[in-house]
């Protein structure tokens, strides 16, 4: 067997037994690579098949992950949370609504809200605003077709430098959706209301798809009310057998009410109250978000060219402390040739790349009356210019073994406007900031036995300050605050593989992390002040194994099987001889996660599986690391049985105990019992769906 065939009957078995407890294959079932010689393709030239994506991604010299959107269709899935939980490594911690924080490595560790640290890509173009800043809102769960994960360094593909790497969410097209007709709706707690349609063809060398999903939900907890509607579509033409273009277009709306945050006295007595001036100031976040894009791919001799193209447009209405109300747009270029050549005798694989993207940000700021505008306290201008390059390199110099080097050179510059003329700010102020950088990357890919991998590296990462963090609100007023960017080393050593009935994704990464921007809580209802932490330091382990247990329990050679699967994440997050907090643990996560399921599915589609989600030891709710957030354990149960051809019955139980917990906070400097800082996870809940493909 090939190596390539080989790297693709690992990744396809890894799916099979690392994912999500209703992953159809088995660990056993590794020529999978050969039963597609006789099958239709799958995928085009804009977006490769499922059995490519897996191929690309586990050739990768480090730490990366994949889900198949069609293991989670017995599973309730609103927010990523749903959709990234059995992913060693993503750490995501709710707060409300589709309001997380998703972290890899200590990305965003200290900042409760929207993104940090990490680059969020649908279907490969940057969700992210300009300034690296953005949210999960216009992701949505029921409009995936899989999840491409790569960790730290690995995110240079697609030229990701940032320390927690780079997500990938790809939409289904018509030649790679599961159904030409999907229907989903979905009832549960909560008043929640879930309802889902997915169409799509193929005629000839025209293929469409369209996706839109409705989701009502009131929240555990009062003033949560959320309301999202997500609207997905993307149309392709095959112009010449090597020439294919895409084009994309999506629309997000969000209706989503905060209820504050509380101290850990009432997260245990009273965690459905509102917190704070959140009712009072009719706290919320709306927004609309509408995206176009292109991509036109050409076959060039061994290789393939794509060009792509992309505008969001994004308005905010936010009302907290004050009213955040703000009317943006982002768009850029990005050439990408990927192609496989030899190289003195030797298969060489090569990315090169660059990305041209800007964004400006009209953003104003009031006082809040009620959840209204009152007098106007902020009149600014942002703007974010980025001027990217990358390349990486994988030189096979054995069958066995490959060599990969990259690198990344950025210039990234911060235009702010403080246009003044306000009573409460009347002097205009201009502030700029440059960050220029250079991130190499070199690893080892090394395939010792079939099905099994060893890899190491080292990467550079950088990141850059976004308008949160350069634009600080000091008293009624925000200043320009010039902060360094972030940057890190980071080495890794890990190995997956498929041995019989067992199967292993495992990772350890050190990173000396300098000038980490964090963050510490101000108030309940004011965003956080950001920092540089001169020396800081990141390790952890990334674990997830599984065995086949028992199999064929209906009979010889039915298929049917009991699996049992096993994650686990160490994190260990200190600073570094501190002149303020010495080698304390940064707070924000907590230093061990784990998540067991034992699962049992039948090849007809029954299937069943308990999990408990367990942290045995809550994170450091402080800097001076006086007080842990409470430790819990949750224990929650999903079903799945066929009504008829292509009709799935799914049930989706959660929290069963009714367990009182905290899900996520904001850190402080030091943990008082009147710190409101803390978001209470939801109570038991459970959902029940009906799904028909056809």
């Amino acid at each position: 067997m090939s190596y390539p065939r080989l790297l693709g009957s690992t990744a396809l078995a890894l799916t099979a037994t690392l994912g999500p407890a209703f992953a159809d294959d088995h660990p056993t079932r590794v020529t999978l690579p050969a039963l597609s010689v006789t099958a239709p393709p799958e995928g085009s030239l804009t977006v490769p098949g499922i059995a490519e994506q897996k191929e690309i991604l586990y050739e990768t010299a480090g730490s990366v992950g994949f889900v198949d959107a069609e293991a989670l269709i017995r599973r309730y899935s609103s927010t990523l949370q749903d959709v990234l939980q059995d992913s060693p490594g993503v750490r995501v911690q709710a707060r409300y609504g589709q309001e997380l924080r998703v972290s890899i490595r200590g990305s965003g560790i200290a900042r409760p809200y929207h993104t940090r640290g990490l680059e969020i890509l649908q279907d490969g173009f940057p969700t992210n605003q300009a300034d690296g800043s953005g949210d999960y809102y216009q992701v949505d769960p029921q409009a995936l077709r899989s999840v491409e994960i790569y960790k730290g360094g690995n995110g240079l593909t697609f030229g990701a430098a940032m320390l927690g790497g780079a997500i990938n969410f790809v939409t289904p097209t018509a030649r790679t959706a599961l159904a030409p007709n999907i229907a989903r709706l979905s009832l549960g707690s909560f008043g929640t209301v879930q309802g889902s349609a997915q169409v799509s063809r193929v005629l000839d060398d025209v293929d469409f798809l369209a996706n839109l999903t409705v989701t009502h939900a009131d929240g555990d907890r009062h003033h949560a009310r959320s309301q999202y509607a997500h609207f997905n579509a993307n149309l392709g033409y095959r112009i010449a057998p090597d020439v294919e273009t895409r084009f994309y277009v999506g629309a997000y709306v969000t209706d989503q009410n905060l209820p504050g945050t509380l101290t850990l006295a009432d997260v245990e007595n009273r965690p459905r109250q509102v917190g704070g001036t959140a009712r009072i100031q009719d706290q919320a976040r709306d927004v609309r978000v509408v995206r176009f894009a292109n991509r036109t791919s050409f076959g060039v001799g061994t290789g393939r060219l794509d060009l792509d193209s992309w505008v969001i447009h994004k308005e905010l209405y936010h009302p907290i402390f004050q009213v955040l109300d703000q009317d943006g747009v982002t768009y850029g270029v990005a050439p990408r040739y990927t192609g496989s050549f030899a190289v003195g005798g030797l298969r060489n694989d090569l990315v090169l790349g660059a990305r041209l993207f800007a964004g400006n940000n009209d953003s104003y700021r009031y006082q809040n009356l009620a959840g209204s505008r009152g007098l106007q306290t902020l009149n600014a201008r942002e703007d974010a210019y980025n001027y990217e390059a990358y390349a990486e390199n994988r030189l096979f110099v054995l069958p066995e073994l490959a060599v990969m080097t990259g690198v990344k050179v950025l210039r990234n510059v911060r235009d702010y406007e403080d246009k003044g003329g306000l009573a409460l700010n009347p002097a205009a102020k201009k502030d700029d900031k440059s960050y220029t950088g250079i991130n190499p990357k070199i690893g080892l890919l090394w395939q010792p036995a079939e099905d099994v991998q060893v890899f190491a590296d080292l990467t550079r990462s950088q990141d850059v300050p976004d308008f949160t963090d350069l634009g600080q609100t000091i008293g009624a007023t925000t200043a320009f605050v010039p902060l360094a960017a972030q940057k890190a080393w980071t080495a890794e050593l890990g190995s997956r593989g498929v041995r019989g009935r067992f199967a292993w994704d495992a990772t350890y990464f050190y990173s000396w992390v300098e000038d980490e921007l964090l963050q510490f809580s101000v108030g309940g209802d004011i965003p956080a002040a950001t920092f540089n932490a001169p020396k800081t330091r990141h390790q952890g382990i990334e674990l997830a194994a599984s065995v086949e247990l028992l199999r064929n329990l209906a009979g010889s050679h039915v298929g049917d099987a009991v699996t049992f699967r096993q994650m686990w994440n160490w994190s260990d997050f200190r600073f570094r001889n501190n002149a303020q907090f010495d080698d304390n643990r940064i707070p924000g996560l907590p230093v061990h996660v784990l998540r067991s399921t034992l699962s049992y599915h039948h090849p007809d589609g029954y299937a069943f599986a308990p999990s408990l989600d367990w942290v045995p030891r809550g994170a450091w709710a402080d800097y001076s690391n006086t007080r842990h957030v409470p430790d819990y354990a949750l224990i929650s149960f999903e079903a799945g049985m066929p009504l008829a051809d292509g009709v799935l019955l799914a049930l989706d139980a959660r929290n069963l105990t009714d367990r009182t917990y905290v899900s996520d906070f904001g850190p402080v400097v030091t943990y008082t019992p009147a710190t409101a800082t803390f978001y209470p996870g939801d109570g038991r809940s459970v959902f029940a769906s009906i799904r028909a493909a056809f």
